[in-house]
């Protein structure tokens, strides 16, 4: 969002703006897993592959603005499911993988920067991260058998955030955060150019890139996501 667009008329500029902006996160997946006691194994999935499995997805962005003072929010919430049949069928005939990933971050930022051609944040909050994986058997001797193995865990994370307007309809926009606390380590980075439409919608491309590395016992999320974004911004 460019920063001469954020407050859209002067009233808004006296006191709060707000926006909130859907986005859809054409992200691959590569890493190392383990859950259910198993060893780790290494994963390289294509978001093409994803998308053939994706049930439902939500990703938003929102925020709330008072002069230099911000919150802001990142959600996002993936479920994806596939069947794959067993050989022989002794076992099973079949059994259905099932994937949620859960991602919520709030932040507090203030403008260290804030000019009419660009604006940079310092902020600083929580990540929270929900991951579950269950295994369902169909057939044979474990008819009917589910298994479910889920972590959830929170990370500080702190970072900057801005935005530089090339015009009055074109902009730069992104942010770069890192942290950690349950997990090893976390970072995100994102990149977009923006073009405002008008004062109230505008539409961003751009490219982002996000890592987490945790572990509980036996259990093991250590993987990157990263692709380009398409997202859509409504101010009021």
């Amino acid at each position: 969002m460019s920063a001469d667009q954020e407050s859209v008329i002067s009233q808004e500029q006296a006191g709060w703006s707000y926006l909130v902006a859907p986005y859809f996160w054409m992200a691959g997946l590569d890493g190392s897993v383990a859950e259910f006691g198993a060893p780790p194994v290494d994963i390289d999935v294509a978001f093409t592959d994803i998308l053939k499995s994706l049930d439902f997805s939500m990703m938003l962005v929102g925020q709330a603005r008072y002069g230099r003072f911000s919150l802001s929010s990142d959600l996002l919430y993936l479920k994806v499911s596939t069947e794959k049949n067993i050989p022989r069928g002794i076992i099973a005939n079949s059994v259905g993988l099932g994937a949620k990933t859960f991602e919520f971050t709030a932040l507090a930022g203030y403008s260290v920067i804030d000019a009419p051609n660009g604006r940079l944040d310092v902020v600083g909050g929580a990540r929270v991260w929900s991951v579950e994986s269950t295994l369902s058997f169909s057939g044979g001797a474990v008819n009917g058998l589910w298994l479910r193995d889920r972590e959830t865990w929170v990370d500080a994370m702190g970072g900057v955030k801005g935005t530089f307007n090339f015009s009055p309809t074109l902009y730069l926009t992104g942010w770069a955060l890192a942290g950690g606390g349950s997990s090893e380590l976390g970072w995100d980075v994102f990149a977009g150019l923006g073009y405002d439409f008008s004062e109230r919608f505008a539409g961003v491309l751009g490219y982002r890139a996000a890592s987490v590395d945790y572990q509980k016992g036996s259990f093991l999320f250590d993987v990157t996501m990263q692709g380009p974004v398409l997202g859509a911004v409504f101010r009021f």
